[in-house]
């Protein structure tokens, strides 16, 4: 299986989960074309405010949608994993209000505007189906903005490892309570509105706690319900009924 087929059947599962699509629905998701593209670590795949005339689908690697003040100080909005496509809806709106950043070496295929406004055109079913998967986004965003203006550093970390297993699961990328996590402390920061320091001291006691340690890039979930519990994690907003049971509340 070639990167964009394996991109493609990613992003065809996930919208699988959520809509009910048809075989011949399912053959056109997975024949839309697309450039595949390696982009290496720390490198800005669509800048604020640039027209686009593809969407990006995450093949391998970690994006991060972000925002970013005059200074050049930037908050991370949302993490994209394999099947995701951070900016579907550039579709509709190609000018764009969040930049995408690769958090890592990032495999990702640039799907045409033109081959999903062919594909929605002649499918309905298609466009709601896209269209829910943009909601889930939204979801996500407001709960990032909970977890930042009302939980404290350990919870706001917590969640955010709650997140990223639950999502890793659902991707079969969960191996036994560990999941891939290849980014800094400065990124993870920027993710959780802390200081670098706050975050280093916040995995510290978390380690201490014996509820999750980070080693290298890689994150053990040590004891998923103290995790959970100190997270106030709620994963309804991730729409995962039925699909990832074990880490289910």
């Amino acid at each position: 299986m070639n990167a964009r087929t394996a991109a493609l059947t990613l992003f065809l599962d996930r919208i699988s989960a959520r809509s009910l699509l048809s075989d011949d629905e399912r053959a056109a998701v997975l024949a839309l074309p697309g450039d595949v593209a390696v982009i290496d670590a720390n490198r800005d795949l669509v800048s604020l405010g640039e027209i686009v005339d593809r969407t990006c689908l995450v093949g391998d690697g970690l994006m991060a949608r972000f925002g970013e003040t005059r200074d050049g100080s930037r908050q991370i909005s949302a993490l994209y994993i394999p099947g995701d496509m951070p900016d579907l809806y550039s579709y509709v709106l190609p000018r764009s209000s969040w930049a995408l950043t690769a958090l890592t070496k990032t495999t990702v295929v640039r799907v045409p505007h033109a081959a999903i406004h062919a594909l929605v055109e002649k499918s309905p079913s298609l466009g709601k189906a896209f269209w829910r998967d943009c909601t889930l986004d939204g979801a996500i965003t407001a709960e990032w903005i909970l977890n930042i203006g009302r939980r404290n550093a350990r919870a706001r970390i917590a969640h955010l490892f709650c997140e990223m297993a639950a999502r890793y699961e659902r991707i079969g990328m969960l191996d036994g309570m560990s999941f891939a996590f290849p980014i800094n402390q400065a990124h993870l920061a920027d993710a959780v509105g802390l200081t670098a320091i706050h975050v280093n001291r916040t995995l510290a006691a978390l380690r201490k706690a014996e509820i999750v340690s980070v080693s290298g890039r890689t994150v053990k979930v040590m004891d998923w319900n103290a995790l959970r519990s100190a997270a106030d994690f709620d994963s309804r907003y991730l729409q995962l009924d039925g699909i990832a049971p074990s880490l289910l509340p």
